[in-house]
């Protein structure tokens, strides 16, 4: 099924951000995952270690990645990539919701700083 209409994506939250999900293996595509990621006023996600690289492109909103310790606050049109192996945290510092859509291989994990590993249902 070569196309996704928004009424059939799927939406998950996790750690306070709501991930809404089009492209991935359980709606046709076979090597990738994209999703628009809602990052809410204030919200800090948890620093995590990427199996896969990942990019971000920002739609709306201002937000803080920090990817290996280095960190940069991306705006409107903004992007970033996230090379696999890479630790990487998500902040929204302002007083306004954020979105961006973000682009991976299928079957991304996450690892958290207590060894817990997480594997987002967007990313099959």
């Amino acid at each position: 099924m070569p196309f996704i209409r928004k009424n059939e994506a799927v939406e998950y939250e996790i750690h306070g951000g709501r991930f809404v999900s089009y492209l991935r293996p359980a709606t046709g595509s076979r090597d990738l995952a994209a999703w628009r990621a809602e990052i809410p006023a204030g919200m800090v996600g948890p620093a995590h270690v990427i199996s896969h690289e990942e990019t971000f492109y920002v739609l709306s909103g201002r937000l803080l990645l920090t990817i290996d310790g280095e960190s940069a606050e991306l705006a409107v049109g903004d992007a970033a990539v996230a090379p696999a192996g890479s630790e990487l945290g998500v902040a929204n510092t302002t007083g306004q919701p954020a979105h961006m859509w973000v682009t991976t291989r299928a079957g991304l994990t996450a690892e958290l700083s207590d060894g817990t590993t997480v594997t987002p249902p967007w990313t099959h």
